[in-house]
């Protein structure tokens, strides 16, 4: 059988964690061994905060609704009541943005809730 030399995929494998911790600090970014252990947890944190960023906007998007509502003195829950029983399907993301760059045509929106809720 053939004498097999791995030094070309090792090099290879090399290469590409140290690209991916291009710009850590200190020896993260040149040393492989360290370089592996960066990379492995940068890739962990990447995976959960592509989940948790879901969350971060939703939040974000209540937040700002929450805010302009309250100009118009109701609060964010009774909005998404009076939303419900007014039968408009607007999502957060849509109301957010809506309440932050178009306030006239939020406060219609506004003022057909508060009809909606008597």
């Amino acid at each position: 059988m053939a004498r097999v030399k791995r030094g070309v995929t090792t090099h290879a494998r090399h290469k590409k964690v140290l690209k991916l911790a291009k710009g850590y600090r200190g020896r993260s970014s040149t040393n492989y061994r360290i370089a592996l252990e960066r990379v492995e947890k940068a890739l962990q944190y990447a995976y959960r905060d592509r989940r948790n960023k879901k969350r971060d906007f939703r939040s974000l998007w209540i937040q700002r609704i929450n805010a302009a509502v309250r100009e118009h003195g109701l609060t964010y829950s009774r909005f998404i009541d009076g939303l419900n029983k007014a039968g408009i399907a607007i999502d957060r993301k849509v109301l957010a943005a809506i309440a932050y760059d178009d306030a006239a045509t939020f406060s219609g929106i506004v003022k057909q809730v508060q009809e909606a809720l008597g």
